[in-house]
């Protein structure tokens, strides 16, 4: 029995597997969808955001002293 999943856009059943290709998606509309709502801000993943790192915290090169 293969893997089935959710998509995340309309609850369709979707095949986990080579023959869904916009898994975890069941088609290119819902995938196409879902990157309209993060590109729109629709959709964010918890968090401070960038505005709140402190520049003392990273060094010259980009990278975070430790």
């Amino acid at each position: 029995m293969p893997l089935t999943v959710k998509c995340p856009q309309c609850g369709q059943e979707v095949i986990w597997g080579e023959e869904s290709p916009y898994r975890p998606f069941c088609s290119k509309r819902c995938q196409l969808i879902d990157l309209g709502e993060w590109a729109d801000e629709e959709k964010r993943i918890p968090g401070n955001g960038l505005e709140a790192l402190n520049e003392q915290d990273w060094s010259e090169d980009g990278m975070q002293d430790d």
